[in-house]
């Protein structure tokens, strides 16, 4: 049978899920290696550029206008953007995403102000992500003319599951942006968040809707809840590193030729912890100390594990396959 499938059934998906953990593993370690280099890791840098003050009510999110959190609206300048995208530069990223908090990515205004951000950073002779909510078809276009490398899009949890993380978008929404950018031509990334109350079902379901889109995702972000105060979810007991691993894993053997990446909440996680992931095929990571809210490792942390590991960095989003 083909690594490479876009129909996968739920149940197809749920018993290689429930796998035992270490042929889990072993199996996604092995299909890894197949597509992938395993001795290189992908660093990607974020920059937030709309920060705070969203109308939307995502339980887990620190920048909901509607809860009391930590975060405090800011708004980044087109020039501190561009300052911003140099120093990064500096230290070798390659790439960068933008990220603008809202719903609606398609308001002329907001679409505008990102634009311009794509194309001066673009300037510097670096490649460029972004998110910034929903896009309907037409600003998808124009995002693929403005040459985009990727949109990042996460589809959080499963269909199910979703009324239950938030009220003011509908997982329709969510899968119309992922088909709106698959027509224009736009590479995209797309995943979820693990803790949030959802059950081994959801992550099946999940992590089969994303494999089964009609071109996949170039990069499933997996994120470990990282409970903020204030926010309806802060006190959710962190998930364990076993369930995080068997979703890596999982994913990877979905998507082979994908970059799956170790998003946020690795500070919930021991080094060992770590490292099982990137053997179950986890190869992309944020480096920096503060991943948009919430804490992250710090660079010399991330350098040490790598070096300790034997493992090289490529400082970006770097989808690099043995086969095409």
């Amino acid at each position: 049978m083909t690594d490479i499938r876009n129909n996968w059934t739920h149940e197809e998906v749920k018993e290689i899920y429930n796998f035992p953990l270490l042929d889990l593993v072993n199996r996604a370690s092995n299909t890894h290696r197949k597509y992938h280099d395993s001795t290189k890791m992908n660093m990607n840098t974020l920059i937030s550029v709309r920060t705070g003050a969203c109308s939307q009510d995502c339980k887990y999110c620190a920048q909901s206008s509607r809860y009391n959190t930590h975060v405090k609206p800011e708004k980044l300048s087109l020039e501190q953007v561009i300052e911003d995208a140099k120093v990064a530069k500096a230290n070798g990223v390659k790439r960068v995403c933008l990220s603008s908090e809202g719903r609606d990515g398609n308001r002329d205004d907001r679409f505008n102000e990102m634009a311009e951000m794509i194309t001066e950073v673009k300037k510097l002779g670096l490649e460029v992500c972004c998110t910034m909510g929903m896009i309907n078809k037409e600003k998808a276009a124009k995002l693929a003319g403005l040459g985009i490398t990727a949109v990042n899009h996460n589809l959080d949890t499963s269909e199910r599951y979703y009324p239950n993380i938030t009220t003011t978008r509908t997982y329709a929404d969510r899968l119309e942006t992922l088909a709106n950018l698959q027509e224009a031509g736009v590479s995209y990334c797309s995943g979820g968040i693990l803790g949030m109350g959802e059950d081994d079902e959801d992550r099946i379901e999940m992590l089969r809707t994303l494999s089964n889109q009609e071109k996949p995702p170039y990069n499933v972000p997996l994120n470990s809840l990282v409970p903020v105060e204030g926010t309806p979810f802060y006190g959710k007991e962190v998930i364990g590193i076993f369930e995080m691993v068997r979703a890596v894993a999982t994913a990877r053997i979905l998507m082979p030729k994908a970059v799956i990446a170790f998003a946020a909440g690795r500070t919930h996680y021991s080094q060992e912890g770590q490292a099982l992931c990137f053997l179950a095929g986890a190869n992309s990571i944020f480096f920096g100390d503060k991943l948009l809210t919430v804490k992250n490792m710090t660079v010399n942390e991330d350098q040490h594990l790598l070096e300790t590991l034997g493992m090289q960095s490529t400082r970006y989003h770097e989808l690099t396959t043995l086969e095409e």
